[in-house]
C-alpha cells in the first residue's frame, strides 16, 4: 500500500480524499494556490505545498509544479480528484516516468475514452448501443447538411474533445445548421484547441443516467448501479440521485451489462462512470465515459455502503476487486450547492462567508470545504458544498432534503439553496417526471 499520497486538487474533493487516506493510515500532501492558503484541505493534510498563483494554469494545471511538490515530499502516488488534470493522459504518463503511481487508469485508457469519436467507435466494436450519427468528424458544412437531411432533424453537433456543454449545438431547422456548425467549431477551438466536431441524432425527452463501474489490473470489471443526473442547467449537473425514478430492474440489468462491456473493451482499471442517454421508451445510448471519480460519487456510496475513493486507491495499489455487481439498497439524492445567484441567471457569487450553519440529523451527509470567515475565490468552480440525503424511499429522501436545506445557512454570498428548496417542492420533480430539459421551463419564484 502507498505510504504518502499527494492530492493534485483543491477544496471539497481534496478534503474527501484526505479523509479516506487517514482512515487507511496513508499520509497526505495537499497542494494549494496562494488563493487557497486558508482552505480546509490545506489545514487537514499532513503536509502542504504552495504550487503557484491563483490562476489554474499557474497552479493546479501546472504539471512541473505538481511533480516538484510530489518529489520534495517523497509522495509515492498522486490522486487527481476530478476536474483539472484528472483525465489528462500526459499527466498520468509523467507520473509514471517519475516512478509515482497515478491513482486512475493508464494514459492509454484515458486517451481512448477522452476523444468522443474514438470512444464511440470503441463502443460500437464492443456492442454497446450508441446514438446514430456521423461515422467520423465532419469535414464540411455541406457534409453536415447532407447527413442531417438523411437522419432527419433534430440533430446535435458536438466537439470531439468536448465537455461541460462547450462546442455543442442543437439544430431544429435546416436553416440553422450552417450557423450552428460554425459556432460549434469556433467554441471547440477556443475551449479545447481542437475544432473537430461530429453529429448525432438528437434524443428528445432524454434522461441522463450513468452507471458506476470499477475494474482492476487483472481484467475483472463490475458495476455499482446507476445515478440519474437529468436535472441540469446548460449541461451542468445540479441534482443527482440513485436509484433513478425511471429505472426498472430489467433496464438496470441491461445498462449494467452494457457498462461492463464498455469498461471491459479498454481493460479498464480504476473507478469510472459510463454515461448514457435514455429516451422515453427506455432505449439507452452510450454518451461518454468519465475515467475518474465524479462529483456525485457520494450518492452511490450511500445507497450501497461503499467507499469509492478507497476502492480507487486499492485498485491502484494492485489489490483485486470482488467483481460483485451492486444494486441500490437505499434512496439518495444530492444537491450541489454553488456560490451562484439563482435569481440572476446563476451568476457566480464569490466572496466572504460571514455566517455558516451546516445541517445534520439522520440521513444527512454534507461534503464541503467552507467555514465561517472563508473567502470563496473567483478563480475556480463555484461549487462550495454537496448535500446528500438518504432514506428507505425516494419520498422520504426528498422530505429529508427539504428539511436539511431549510437548516443550511450560508450568508455573505448568494447560493443555489433557494433553487433546490423550490425544486424539492415541485410536483413534477416529486413524481419523477423530468428530463434533461426540466430546468428550461422551471421558474424560480
Amino acid at each position: 500500500m502507498f505510504k504518502k499520497i499527494l492530492i493534485a486538487n483543491r477544496g471539497e474533493i481534496a478534503l474527501r480524499i484526505i479523509r479516506t487516506c487517514k482512515e487507511m493510515g496513508i499520509k497526505t500532501v495537499a497542494v494549494y494556490s496562494t488563493a487557497d492558503k486558508d482552505s480546509l484541505h490545506v489545514k487537514f493534510a499532513d503536509e502542504a505545498v504552495c504550487i503557484g498563483k491563483p490562476q489554474s494554469t499557474e497552479s493546479y494545471l501546472n504539471i512541473p509544479h505538481l511533480m516538484a511538490a510530489a518529489e520534495i515530499t517523497n509522495a509515492d502516488a498522486i490522486h487527481p480528484g476530478y476536474g483539472f488534470l484528472a483525465e489528462n493522459a500526459r499527466f498520468a504518463e509523467i507520473c509514471g516516468e517519475h516512478g509515482i503511481k497515478f491513482i486512475g487508469p493508464t494514459p492509454e485508457m484515458i486517451r481512448k475514452m477522452g476523444d468522443k469519436m474514438t470512444a464511440k467507435e470503441t463502443m460500437i466494436a464492443a456492442g454497446v448501443p450508441v446514438i446514430p450519427g456521423s461515422d467520423g468528424l465532419l469535414q464540411s458544412v455541406d457534409e453536415a447538411k447532407a447527413l442531417a437531411k438523411s437522419m432527419g432533424l433534430p440533430v446535435i453537433l458536438k466537439a470531439t474533445a468536448g465537455g461541460g456543454g462547450k462546442g455543442m449545438r442543437v439544430v431544429w431547422e435546416e436553416s440553422e445548421l450552417e450557423n450552428a456548425y460554425n459556432m460549434a467549431k469556433n467554441e471547440a477551438r477556443a475551449a479545447f484547441s481542437n475544432d473537430g466536431i461530429y453529429m448525432e441524432k438528437f434524443v428528445e425527452e432524454p434522461r441522463h443516467i450513468e452507471i458506476q463501474v470499477a475494474g482492476d489490473q487483472y481484467g475483472k470489471v463490475c458495476h455499482l448501479s446507476e445515478r440519474d443526473c437529468s436535472i441540469q442547467r446548460r449541461h451542468q449537473k445540479l441534482v443527482e440521485e440513485s436509484p433513478s425514478p425511471f429505472m426498472t430492474p430489467e433496464l438496470r440489468e441491461k445498462m449494467g451489462e452494457a457498462a461492463i462491456k464498455a469498461a471491459s473493451a479498454i481493460n479498464y482499471e480504476s473507478v469510472g462512470t459510463i454515461e448514457f442517454l435514455v429516451d422515453k421508451h427506455r432505449n439507452f445510448y452510450f454518451m461518454e465515459m468519465n475515467t475518474r471519480i465524479q462529483v456525485e460519487h457520494g450518492v452511490t456510496e450511500e445507497v450501497i455502503n461503499f467507499d469509492l475513493v478507497k476502492e480507487q486507491i486499492k485498485i491502484a495499489a494492485g489489490i483485486p476487486i470482488s467483481g460483485k455487481n451492486y444494486t441500490p439498497q437505499m434512496h439518495a439524492i444530492e444537491c450541489r450547492i454553488n456560490a451562484e445567484d439563482p435569481y440572476n441567471d446563476f451568476r457566480p457569487s464569490p466572496g466572504k462567508i460571514t455566517t455558516l450553519h451546516i445541517p445534520g440529523g439522520h440521513g444527512v451527509r454534507v461534503d464541503s470545504h467552507i467555514y465561517a470567515g472563508y473567502v470563496i475565490p473567483p478563480y475556480y468552480d463555484s461549487m462550495v458544498a454537496k448535500i446528500i440525503t438518504m432514506a428507505q424511499t425516494r419520498e422520504e429522501a426528498i422530505n429529508t432534503m427539504e428539511r436539511a436545506l431549510s437548516e443550511f445557512v450560508i450568508e455573505g454570498v448568494k447560493t443555489t439553496i433557494p433553487f433546490h428548496q423550490q425544486l424539492m417542492r415541485d410536483e413534477n420533480f416529486r413524481k419523477g417526471n423530468f428530463t434533461t430539459k426540466f430546468t428550461e421551463t422551471f421558474k424560480l419564484v
